[in-house]
């Protein structure tokens, strides 16, 4: 009966001290735990209504220059803001070169595309320019396309990275 009794008094110490250490966890009642639950929901962070109002605040004050908020007992890291204005199609990435009015981005395939035969010169040695290949069995005239990038609606980012969940680049 007194090993019954000293294992008992033994598992309640633990649990009590268990308690004290990990008494400030996180809290959904606070703003910072309440985004970063929001953020860590596959569906993306406003599906629910419950984290329209946080995200929404996390927006502006971010676009202010403010920083992360904070989440105390969650393990987790926010980069700062980054913004990048321009995106490309799948097949293409982003480019950027300095034109007649600055800098200008431009979307460019990543793998040859087929063009018009008119655009075809045979002895033509610049990596971009239209050349004959073959595809498909056939000849074809084939070049790098250039087009203009997409624009993204929210162009600011911050990326969050939670301890277990994963990272996400999360666009404001």
């Amino acid at each position: 009966m007194n090993t019954s009794l000293v294992r008992a008094f033994v598992a309640a110490a633990s649990l009590a001290s268990f308690y004290l250490v990990f008494d400030g966890k996180a809290r959904a009642d606070d703003w910072g735990c309440q985004v970063i639950l929001c953020l860590s929901n596959p569906g993306g962070p406003t599906q629910y209504a419950e984290c329209r109002p946080p995200i929404e605040k996390l927006w502006r004050v971010l676009a202010k220059g403010h920083s992360f908020p904070a989440c105390s007992g969650v393990g987790f890291q926010a980069s700062r803001p980054g913004y990048e204005p321009y995106y490309c199609n799948d097949g293409y990435r982003l480019t950027t070169r300095y034109g007649d009015r600055g800098r200008e981005a431009s979307c460019i395939s990543t793998t040859p595309q087929i063009v018009s035969s008119h655009e075809c010169y045979f002895d033509n040695d610049r990596s971009t320019s239209p050349r004959w290949q073959r595809s498909e069995g056939r000849i074809k005239c084939q070049r790098y396309v250039t087009t203009r990038p997409n624009i993204r609606p929210q162009p600011h980012y911050v990326d969050v990275t939670i301890d277990g969940g994963g990272k996400q680049r999360v666009w404001y």
